[in-house]
C-alpha cells in the first residue's frame, strides 16, 4: 500500500519546496505536480515529489483524516507506517 501524505509548502526554490509534515521539514520535487503551486499551498506528497496540490476548501477535512489516522494508530497499523514512512523517506 503506498499513500501520498500532505503537507504545507513553506518555500519554493525552483522546482524544489520545503514543505512541512506535522512540524517534519522536508524537500519535495514539484515537476509532476499537477498544477502552479505557491508559498502556503497544501500539497500530496508520494516518494518526495508533489503528485497533486490540495484544494483550499479540501484541506480541513484532508488534514483531520491524517490526523486521525495517525494519533489512533498502533504498531500494526499498516496504513500509519506507510504514511510514517513517506514522511521518513521524503528526500532530505
Amino acid at each position: 500500500m503506498c499513500l501520498g501524505v500532505p503537507g504545507k509548502v513553506v518555500e519554493i526554490n525552483g522546482s524544489m519546496a520545503t514543505v512541512d509534515f506535522w512540524g517534519v521539514r522536508r524537500s519535495v520535487c514539484l515537476d509532476i505536480v499537477d498544477e502552479p503551486v505557491a508559498v502556503g499551498d497544501y500539497i500530496l506528497n508520494h516518494v518526495g515529489f508533489a503528485i497533486r496540490r490540495i484544494p483550499p476548501e479540501s484541506i480541513g477535512e484532508t488534514l483531520a483524516y491524517y490526523e486521525t489516522l495517525l494519533a489512533e494508530r498502533d504498531e500494526n497499523d499498516p496504513m500509519a507506517a506507510d504514511v510514517l514512512g513517506e514522511i521518513e523517506a521524503t528526500t532530505a
